[in-house]
């Protein structure tokens, strides 16, 4: 869910496939990360599906489960990401080469696309370039892999963007 205010001049939307499992955890993440930081005002942080089958729907029941179970606050709808998307963002970070690929497709697509569309995993100090597989068809312990990797990247990325 998009942070409201118009004070926000940076901006970052989060990108997955569906919209209810990795890009929202990186959302809520990073939402927490620019609060505990005190610049959550800094920002406008959203997530948002490169497929539509998903629309209207809440984050996947582990991925609540997961981002609970850590204290990270999730309030979130899924949805597509718009044209105006990337007219609006600074920064889209993609969770894997296809939702990349889709992204950097429709950006060329935008007269006034500003977007520097990147994966979010080319900020992971650990695994730099790292793709953030999808968890849906898998287990708890997929999603918290993803957790971890959303954490790691999304630091370095706030670190970098302060």
């Amino acid at each position: 869910m998009e942070a409201s205010g118009s004070s926000a001049n940076k901006s970052v939307l989060f990108v997955c496939l569906g919209n209810i499992c990795r890009s929202p955890i990186a959302e809520a993440v990073f939402r927490k990360m620019a609060t505990e930081a005190g610049v959550a005002g800094d920002w406008r942080i959203d997530s948002a599906a490169t497929s539509a089958t998903r629309a209207g729907n809440k984050p996947d029941p582990r991925a609540l489960a997961c981002l609970g179970a850590h204290g990270v606050p999730v309030k979130h709808v899924a949805r597509q990401v718009s044209k105006e998307d990337l007219a609006r963002f600074d920064h889209v970070l993609c969770m894997d080469k296809s939702n990349l690929s889709y992204v950097k497709r429709k950006a060329k697509a935008v007269k006034e696309s500003r977007a520097k569309v990147e994966l979010l995993g080319s900020y992971d100090p650990v695994r730099p370039g790292t793709i953030i597989q999808d968890p849906y068809g898998g287990n708890h312990e997929d999603f918290q892999t993803v957790y971890k990797q959303c954490v790691r990247s999304c630091q370095a990325f706030l670190e970098r963007n302060m």
